[in-house]
């Protein structure tokens, strides 16, 4: 009976190592994917400045466009109220 105890708590000892090393490798993996995701974002911002684009400019419409409709003009509603009381319009 303590034989079969023990091998089952092995088996699942062994299950959960196996386990643990199969998540590292999938976050390991996609670590690898997003890096080169990044890389490729980078690329393709280096290529629109080189045609002339406004890095700053492109990174905040793609930041406005993941947002709301809403979100968005709430937003720039409270941007322009700052402005305006600091005599900025």
């Amino acid at each position: 009976m303590a034989i079969a105890a023990a091998a089952q708590d092995e088996t699942a000892h062994r299950f959960a190592k196996d386990q643990l090393k199969a998540i590292v490798e999938r976050i390991e993996r996609l670590e690898e994917e997003k890096k080169t995701i990044s890389d490729d974002i980078r690329d393709v911002f280096a290529e629109a400045k080189g045609n002339g684009f406004d890095v700053k400019a492109l990174r905040t419409i793609i930041r406005m466009r993941k947002q709301d409709a809403n979100e968005r003009a709430e937003q720039e509603t409270i941007l322009e109220t700052y402005m305006q009381a600091l005599g900025m319009l």
